[in-house]
């Protein structure tokens, strides 16, 4: 978990270790029925499965993106917030017992208005989640990001006399603004002071990645300002070590767009199918290991092909419905169904999907190191 010398901490904070989390964070997806009600029993499994007793996600996280979270209720999100925080503390009782590091449960708490996202916010320190992800962009009502976190959540935190760590979250995707798809720089910069502000979760190109880099290590005067990778590939580009001279360059101008830092993590999205694999490719592009580099991104890139699909002459990314899939396929999780207005397969494309799968599930039994090969959900 998170510790920091600042005054006034909660009981979370009191109990963590001196810096932010580092490693693989998981989104985790959330298991629906066919009538879109949260399958409690399978979540919980999804849950164990990606934390791999300590070989998989260092971060839970649960209500993202990834786990349609704008496409449900605020009562469901609130239920899977506390459904993620009590898995959590029941994973690391084991994890303990086994003299493994524990895992910290991280919970989106964005909604469609400041106030529900406030609510959200008391639920997971209600449910004593480690920390909590919040994406400015994608509240409906909120006009200024800066002033939001000033006045109300800090509101908030001197009320009840304890705060939770907050992570940021930027992805264009999800912004309900057209015009305001990104949180600017200048914002980051001011937000990265405040006492309860951790980090970011950045899902966009190297440059957006480095202007955060910049503001996060110039502004923040209070202590460690993490950044994680949310396009999770980039990870194989931002730790490539090059040899020729061009590559000298290449790297050196690299650095220079990340401002000579490196990020603390990876949001991972297709990690929820293959959590030790995208574990290990971490440890591997962190530490220089080429050749694991190689045998993996060859892996995951054809897992990204394999969630692409052509309808009507245009490309349409199905990620979700293939996690979902995947995760049904290998026994994980008993329903791979969709939220309403997620892009689901054809029937065609469902074997499709499976077809492909089954190929790299192969290549990765050839390839990948037995240790480091997803096991079943226990």
């Amino acid at each position: 978990m998170i510790e920091t010398n600042r005054p006034n901490l909660s009981p979370i904070q009191s109990r963590v270790r001196s810096r932010v989390k580092r490693g693989l964070s998981i989104p985790g997806i959330t298991i629906l029925d066919p009538d879109g009600k949260i399958l409690e029993d399978d979540q919980r499994k999804l849950f164990r499965y990606i934390a791999q007793e300590g070989r998989g996600a260092d971060i839970l996280f649960g209500v993202g993106t990834t786990g349609e979270f704008n496409r449900m209720t605020n009562d469901d999100r609130q239920r899977l917030i506390a459904i993620l925080a009590d898995e959590v503390h029941k994973i690391n009782k084991g994890l303990t017992h086994r003299g493994r590091n524990p895992v910290e449960g991280w919970a989106g708490v964005t909604a469609e208005t400041k106030s529900l996202t406030l609510d959200n916010i008391e639920c997971a320190m209600d449910s004593r989640a480690d920390a909590v992800v919040i994406a400015p962009m994608s509240i409906g009502d909120l006009e200024e990001v800066v002033s939001f976190f000033h006045r109300e959540i800090n509101d908030l935190f001197e009320k009840r006399g304890e705060y939770i760590p907050i992570f940021l979250y930027d992805n264009r995707d999800i912004a309900v603004h057209p015009g305001r798809q990104h949180i600017k720089t200048v914002d980051v910069k001011r937000l990265s002071r405040l006492p309860f502000i951790f980090g970011i979760k950045v899902s966009a190109p190297r440059h957006v990645l480095g202007n955060y880099m910049r503001g996060a290590s110039h502004y923040n005067d209070q202590g460690e300002f993490a950044i994680y990778i949310g396009n999770a590939l980039l990870i194989f580009d931002v730790f490539h070590l090059e040899s020729s001279l061009i590559g000298l360059v290449r790297e050196y101008w690299n650095r220079f767009l990340m401002h000579d830092t490196l990020p603390v993590g990876v949001v991972s999205g297709p990690a929820n199918v293959l959590p030790r694999e995208w574990k290990r490719a971490w440890h591997a592009c962190y530490t220089g290991d080429e050749h694991l580099v190689g045998v993996f991104k060859e892996i995951f890139k054809d897992f990204e092909k394999a969630q692409i699909y052509t309808e009507n002459g245009a490309p349409v990314e199905k990620a979700i419905a293939c996690f979902k899939a995947a995760l049904k396929i290998d026994g994980v999780v008993s329903s791979d169904t969709v939220a309403p207005g997620t892009p689901d397969f054809t029937e065609g494309q469902r074997k499709q999907f499976a077809e492909s799968y089954h190929l790299i599930k192969e290549k990765i039994i050839r390839m990948c190191p037995p240790n480091w090969v997803s096991q079943g959900a226990g």
